[in-house]
């Protein structure tokens, strides 16, 4: 972290805790020198950072001034899925957008991958090459079955900060938190089987519904507390539900983490109607604050909770390191682990190990939830700017990743469709629903450096969308 950064950090800390409230004057820029030992132009970008987040605002001639907190005015709605099982549609989207990963000639916003240009990753770069240079070829070999006897040791240990006490034969790892999501589906169920999601929900989840010939039963879904535990035990007396989905803490693509007390709660349910959780987690770590939430897994006192998380979205995707905690049902998930794919690679495994062991993960972790969260704070302001007035806008508070609930004259498919002459493509809120809802909502990714030419295509996004609306307003005038 620059210097600038760091003074950056611990003034927006002070306005966070109301050391300095909203309208409260800050310390000049001289006494800002003096206080914390900076030039003045460490200052002034420092200052120049808070004001591009708009927490603070310079009054000419007055000073620096805090200004009212930057939450969006209007959050997205609550959902309103169907009341019944569902089968999954949607794959056709999914391949599209999985296609576009690598696709250099247009700029990808609803991407949900982490930002892999941080100089904090450099130190795995070079256990990698450190271990391919080394003669000896065990890495060439398979590992265990449930994976790097060193790896699941660090994860045990990372388990800790999330309330769990894990045994490292607790854990088996995968390649990447997608295979854990399908392995602990698998085990749990047999095709035609129900399993409630909430609701939007992560369309790679959904696909392994598909896949597995399973439907989906989404339930209402709200954008601050998470999914209706009122809902979920209505469904859970009226339908033959095998397992609960949920990713409750940083949810992707709502944002959305629950209370401790939900989530306890949550587990008090599914023990009452003897159901499994599988709990996405993969987010978790990316948390704004210390100390990180809790799981739900960490009130699993009976092993009916799997836990499934991973190091995609925090360190880097392709390296295809997951881990799933499958709880009283370890048996039958390395059964589903070997019958997919066997061992997973060993050097991702023995370099993330490496990584973590030697604290440069807990390092990185400090530095990207830094950068996001200004990040996040900037995105919300463009999108207020830009897109049509009364949008609702999620407000995360970890990970790296925006929910926008557009005017319903608003459809982010056909949208996407008028993008892509802009090479400009965003992920469409249809995605995240077994039967394509949520075609007025989209999801932006806020990892990336946020350039101008990023800015400049938000501000596309927006007009285009109000575009939209625009020529559905003159459509209904000419109705009458």
């Amino acid at each position: 972290m620059t210097r600038y950064e760091e003074v950056a950090c611990i003034l927006r800390e002070r306005i966070e805790h109301g050391i300095y409230r909203v309208g409260d004057r800050l310390p000049s820029i001289r006494a800002v020198c003096q206080e914390l030992d900076v030039s003045i132009s460490t200052a002034q970008e420092a200052y120049r950072q808070l004001m591009d987040v708009s927490l603070i605002e310079s009054r000419p001639k007055s000073g620096y001034f805090v200004l009212p907190s930057r939450v969006p005015a209007v959050l997205p709605s609550v959902s309103r899925p169907a009341q019944c099982p569902l089968d999954v549609s949607q794959w056709d989207q999914v391949l599209e957008l999985v296609a576009t990963e690598r696709d250099d000639s247009r700029l990808l916003l609803g991407r949900g991958v982490p930002n892999l240009a941080y100089e904090t990753l450099k130190p795995l770069s070079k256990t990698l090459a450190g271990l391919h240079r080394k003669n000896d070829l065990n890495g060439f070999n398979y590992d265990k079955l449930s994976g790097s006897p060193e790896l699941r040791q660090q994860v045990a240990r990372l388990a800790i900060a999330s309330g769990c006490l894990l045994h490292p034969d607790d854990i088996m790892i995968t390649t990447g938190c997608q295979e854990a999501l399908s392995i602990a589906l698998r085990t749990l169920t047999q095709p035609g089987d129900v399993v409630a999601v909430d609701s939007p929900s992560f369309y790679g989840t959904m696909q392994i519904l598909k896949a597995n010939g399973l439907k989906a039963l989404e339930i209402p879904t709200d954008p601050q507390t998470g999914i209706s535990l009122e809902a979920l035990e209505m469904a859970l007396e009226q339908w033959p539900i095998r397992a609960i989905q949920v990713t409750p803490t940083y949810n992707n693509p709502l944002g959305y983490t629950m209370s401790e007390a939900r989530k306890q709660a949550l587990f008090q349910l599914a023990q009452r109607f003897d159901v499994a959780i599988i709990e996405d987690d993969i987010y978790g770590d990316l948390s704004y604050t210390h100390p990180r939430p809790l799981t739900v897994k960490s009130f699993d006192d009976d092993g009916r909770v799997l836990l499934c998380s991973g190091f995609s979205k925090t360190v880097g995707p392709g390296l295809r390191v997951g881990w799933l905690a499958p709880g009283c049902y370890r048996d039958k998930a390395l059964h589903m682990k070997y019958v997919s794919t066997g061992a997973s690679a060993t050097l991702p495994q023995l370099a993330v190990a490496e990584f973590v062991a030697k604290g440069h993960y807990e390092r990185h972790l400090r530095y990207v939830t830094r950068q996001y969260q200004r990040q996040r704070d900037i995105m919300i302001n463009w999108v207020q700017r830009y897109f049509p007035e009364g949008a609702g806008i999620s407000y995360p508070q970890g990970s790296f990743l925006l929910w926008v609930e557009l005017p319903a004259d608003v459809d982010c498919v056909r949208l996407n469709e008028r993008l892509a002459k802009r090479a400009i493509h965003v992920a469409p809120g249809s995605l995240f629903s077994a039967s394509g809802k949520f075609r007025q909502c989209l999801r932006l990714n806020y990892a990336f450096t946020l350039t101008p030419a990023i800015e400049d295509a938000v501000r596309t996004v927006g007009e285009l969308a109000t575009e939209m609306v625009e020529e559905a307003q003159r459509y209904e005038v000419s109705l009458s």
